[in-house]
């Protein structure tokens, strides 16, 4: 917990502390690329003279064996030699110092002969930690919060008589929302960097994160943060002048901008991947935050602010958790036939097992959430009068979202697992097409 504190508060320091030392322009192969030659040399060009030390640059191949070889700096250019290459994906660590006596770094990637793979899957790069899965949590409750507090005020509570104090915490629950997603996102961003660079904390200051802002991951992180700062703007107008309609584009730009997660995920990258997978990851992340963010702030704020309103709330928003959990179910289940096309991956691959616990988590939620509308709805449109069971429909409404909390967390983990390779099916030979 340490690390990820640490992780965080020098994600936030990092752009202005770096600025001083030396950049890395551009570089010879360029990083990403695929190469159709063994490269004899890999140059690094500078924007300021650095010094060089032996073995400040390492070519390393899948299996971690260094072809690299003398470095020497001539003008703004560092230049390594480099050892005769068999085909395959490499791996390039490189270390200078700069004018300022500071060590910076960094690390890509490019194939020769093959594709190059993501600088996320960098030799030495160890994939998802148990920090990643809280951060990615974290990120999902605040994207959550943010876009169902405004879903909730915009459809369950339009037309309504709503007080004054309950509409100004709501906007302040949503701007909390946005405001940890800002942070988290950040945080999330440091530490993925973090794993590709291989660099104690200490340095990862001084490290390029150029190769990692280039990822589909690091496109996103940098688009939903500068959206999501519109976002939060619009939600302090509407805080500030009590005006509801600055929260329609507050609502529709977050609903837009989420999608960066699904843009960036496994179903967007991965082989086998396409439009459809895209589609679906989306349609269940945005289903699920507008159920799940929207019923903590039905528990939290309208259950305690608004007593009168209660009813009809309850109501609109039944109705509402379930055309969203509609959605999620289909998109969920065409994701998990996409990626374990056979029952038994299920309980065989971790992704399956993962999967396996959300799926449990969920039929939880499913029967709290059909208790809630089939039993807490009908007897409140009864006129439930006591003060008790209202008290107790509304504990009964924070320990489901306690459990929805818990799927979001089980998904976090999800997203950051590889789901398992699928064979890909040889073409049909040509007696096969005759036939």
């Amino acid at each position: 917990m340490k690390r990820l504190l640490a992780v965080g508060l020098l994600a936030l320091a990092f752009p202005a502390a770096a600025s001083a030392h030396a950049t890395l322009r551009y570089t010879t192969p360029k990083f990403g690329t695929e190469v159709q030659s063994s490269p004899k040399t890999i140059v690094f060009h500078f924007d300021q003279v650095v010094k060089a030390l032996p073995g400040f640059v390492e070519v390393l191949n899948d299996k971690g064996k260094d072809y690299g070889g003398a470095v020497r700096v001539s003008g703004l250019d560092m230049i390594a030699d480099v050892k005769p290459l068999p085909r395959g994906a490499y791996t390039v660590r490189w270390r200078a110092i700069s004018a300022d006596s500071h060590v910076v770094s960094g690390v890509w990637t490019f194939g020769y002969g093959v594709k190059a793979p993501s600088v996320m899957d960098a030799y030495g790069a160890g994939g998802p930690t148990v920090a990643e899965h809280i951060v990615r949590w974290i990120w999902f409750l605040s994207l959550a919060l943010t876009i169902g507090a405004l879903g909730l005020r915009l459809i369950c509570l339009r037309g309504l008589d709503v007080p004054r104090r309950l509409d100004r915490r709501i906007s302040v629950a949503a701007g909390i929302g946005v405001v940890v997603a800002l942070e988290t996102g950040i945080a999330a961003f440091s530490l993925r960097a973090e794993d590709a660079l291989q660099l104690p904390i200490g340095r990862f200051l001084y490290g390029d994160l150029s190769p990692i802002a280039a990822t589909a991951f690091g496109q996103a992180f940098i688009i939903m943060t500068l959206g999501f700062a519109v976002v939060l703007a619009l939600i302090f107008f509407a805080w500030l002048l009590d005006r509801t309609i600055f929260l329609v584009p507050a609502f529709l730009m977050s609903l837009g901008f989420v999608s960066g997660l699904s843009l960036s995920g496994h179903d967007a990258v991965d082989p086998g991947s396409y439009w459809a997978t895209k589609l679906a990851d989306y349609v269940h992340l945005a289903a699920a935050s507008l159920w799940i963010g929207g019923l903590a702030t039905l528990a939290l704020l309208v259950w305690r602010e608004a007593p009168d309103l209660r009813r009809p709330v309850f109501h609109r928003f039944s109705n509402l958790a379930t055309v969203s959990i509609a959605l999620v179910l289909a998109a969920g289940i065409y994701l998990a036939i996409v990626r374990l096309p056979h029952l038994h991956d299920l309980w065989s691959t971790g992704y399956g097992q993962v999967l396996l616990v959300k799926i449990v988590l969920v039929l939880v939620v499913l029967a709290w959430g059909g208790f809630h509308k089939l039993i807490v709805g009908p007897a409140l449109e009864r006129g439930v009068s006591s003060d008790g069971v209202l008290a107790r429909i509304g504990r009964s409404l924070i320990g489901e979202s306690v459990v929805a909390a818990a799927v979001l967390l089980v998904a976090a983990v999800l997203v950051d697992s590889r789901p398992p390779v699928q064979p890909i099916k040889a073409p049909p030979t040509r007696a096969a097409v005759k036939r």
